[in-house]
């Protein structure tokens, strides 16, 4: 199977090529007539011809009207018990460490205690030692528990072979050693030698839809059946065992995780969902933006990730460019022309509010918003803990079931950077809500500042909980019986 696809991704490179070859022979073929001929201008409408209808099929065969660039698959790893470290363990192994003054523990203590997380989070071998065993080798063996499991149980599950696969894309902020993550999976699985290979590093929790939309691309622009999308946080190299309050957060949030995804733009593969809508903004070129969130050193040489000043007040203006422009691609008409309609009204109130004076100004609305829920049935949000969850869903208009998935995900497993999303969509399915034409919206915000969206459709038959076992419960198996749960 591996041998065929690949025969045929050969194929239809070539095939392509000397479609594009042609054309070109005609163009040059027509030119040179009308040269000769000087009086054939009709000629002209050959090349012109020739190339409109050559990028019309180029179109097509990239994700037009007749194929869409679909998700085969995915999984999330589920870390084995021995990991497990309750926050109670957690705390005191903080104070046993020696390199955390009063100070720095009493505010992690508050930190973790108010996050919204549970008891049952991972973190990787090299952090349970003490002192915590921050070297290269134990992050490279942590690379491994990682990927190969998830990938392991995604090439099972889709019973396609890793010798498919054409394009492969791995993301991860913090680590990025020589030869690549990338390099270390494509070694580990002998994948072909025309393989592409990306490795995304620095970009934060919204490089998993960063991933995806490198992914579609490439299944868009080259002859390739499969693409992977790797997502992890190697965390061995990112704790940090300073005193700075502001580097201490990555510690009281980030745990271990790790997804892989299988995409594909082959009409005949089967797909789970197919990929509506890819948006993506930045405000790197604000400086402050640009500062909200970086690696340095503290005062002692230690290295951290900062959140710098203000990060609430960026994400806010960054989301807000964003959200507007996602509002006009996926929104229906009806919900474009009733924001529409609220936003005029609302900018006629607050003209007559400042004709009428200081007396009455204060007392103006806030700016409307569009109601997101006509547009998406799931959401999977960033995972930045309870108070930051319930902030973004109340300012998105979103109900308590609409933050179910993005809450549960937390207190189960964490943060755990770009893969959190697919853990909150396989939350959704174990839980039996995602059903064949709902759409799903992942959002990830990320370090720079950036946000980036993607929105899935479901077009194949949800999972069948009970005859699906295992494959339909992905991490969730044995717990999803005891979520949601709320705590006060």
């Amino acid at each position: 199977m591996a041998m065929d696809i690949a025969h045929k991704d050969h194929l239809l490179a070539a095939y392509h090529g000397l479609l594009g070859a042609t054309a070109l022979l005609v163009c040059v073929v027509a030119e040179a007539l009308v040269f000769a001929l000087r009086r054939s201008f009709t000629l002209y409408l050959v090349p012109v011809s020739a190339m409109l209808l050559l990028g019309r099929y180029r179109r097509r065969a990239a994700g037009g009207a007749g194929v869409r660039v679909g998700l085969v698959d995915f999984s999330c790893l589920k870390p084995p018990r021995r990991l497990r470290l309750p926050l109670a363990g957690l705390l005191e192994h903080m104070e046993l460490g020696g390199f955390f003054d009063s100070g720095s523990i009493e505010f992690m203590t508050k930190a973790i205690r108010s996050s919204g997380m549970g008891n049952e989070t991972y973190l990787p071998p090299a952090l349970h030692f003490l002192p915590p065993a921050s070297t290269h080798a134990h992050a490279i063996r942590e690379a491994h528990m990682l990927f190969f499991p998830a990938l392991d149980d995604l090439f099972r599950k889709s019973s396609v072979p890793p010798s498919a696969v054409g394009a492969l894309v791995v993301n991860c902020s913090g680590f990025c050693p020589a030869p690549s993550l990338a390099a270390i999976i494509a070694n580990r699985y002998r994948m072909r030698a025309d393989v592409k290979l990306f490795n995304l590093s620095g970009m934060g929790c919204s490089a998993g839809s960063i991933g995806v939309d490198v992914a579609a691309g490439l299944l868009r622009a080259h002859a390739l059946s499969y693409a992977v999308v790797v997502s992890a946080e190697i965390l061995t190299v990112g704790w940090y065992c300073g005193k700075d309050h502001g580097k201490l957060l990555l510690n009281c949030n980030f745990r271990t995780g790790c997804s892989a995804a299988l995409l594909t733009n082959s009409t005949t593969a089967p797909a789970k969902y197919r990929l509506v809508n890819v948006t993506r903004t930045n405000t790197t070129a604000n400086d402050l933006s640009y500062r909200a969130g970086y690696r340095e050193e503290d005062d002692e040489g230690i290295t951290g990730f900062t959140l710098g000043q203000g990060v609430g007040r960026m994400v806010s203006e960054l989301l807000r460019a964003h959200l507007l422009t996602l509002s006009l691609s996926i929104l229906p008409w009806r919900e474009k022309a009733r924001y529409a309609a609220m936003l005029l009204l609302s900018m006629r109130r607050r003209g007559q509010e400042k004709l009428a004076g200081s007396s009455i100004s204060g007392s103006g609305a806030s700016a409307p918003l569009p109601d997101f829920r006509a547009a998406a049935d799931h959401f999977c949000l960033p995972s930045s803990g309870k108070p930051m969850i319930l902030r973004l869903g109340k300012g998105l208009g979103l109900g308590e079931r609409d933050m179910d998935a993005a809450l549960m995900t937390f207190h189960r497993f964490g943060n755990q950077s770009a893969a959190s999303l697919w853990y909150q969509l396989a939350y959704l399915e174990a839980k039996g809500r995602v059903r064949k034409g709902d759409t799903v919206w992942h959002l990830g915000i990320g370090s720079g500042l950036k946000a980036n969206s993607l929105v899935w459709e479901r077009i194949a038959v949800a999972d069948d909980v009970a005859a699906g076992g295992r494959d339909a419960l992905g991490p969730w198996m044995e717990c999803i019986h005891q979520y949601p749960v709320w705590e006060e």
